[in-house]
């Protein structure tokens, strides 16, 4: 899987992700730091990159709708220093068949993972 880790992950997550078989840039390596969410959302969606995040700004389904993208992974794990949110992460990856996620928005809990996928057409109501 192509994976962009947004500016808040650990860049040290790089090597771990790839090691399980990922091609991995982070916000950093393209020189994003300190740019908006879109900027981060577009770069990864013109890269054909799924997006790993903290920020729930990406879990707004009106600006980062199912489908458009190459899919978004939202982690909110119950702590946020730099070694757990790392384990927490690795841990979803080495159970998780990050292909199923393609185009989806998935936040990982705690207690449980939510997704959010493509509608199967963009006309879901019945007559």
């Amino acid at each position: 899987m192509d994976i962009k880790l947004d500016e808040n992950l650990s860049r040290h997550l790089k090597k771990p992700l790839s090691q399980y078989g990922h091609d991995v840039v982070t916000a950093a390596d393209e020189r994003l730091l300190g740019k908006s969410d879109i900027e981060i959302g577009k770069a990864a969606k013109a890269e054909g990159r799924m997006l790993f995040t903290l920020d729930m700004e990406f879990a707004d389904l009106r600006k980062y709708p199912p489908g458009d993208h190459p899919g978004v992974i939202l982690f909110r794990p119950e702590s946020l220093g730099p070694l757990s949110v790392n384990r927490y992460i690795l841990d979803f990856v080495n159970t998780a068949d990050l292909a199923g996620f393609k185009g989806c928005v998935v936040i990982v809990e705690p207690t449980r993972v939510r997704v959010r996928r493509p509608s199967a057409s963009s006309n879901d109501n019945p007559e």
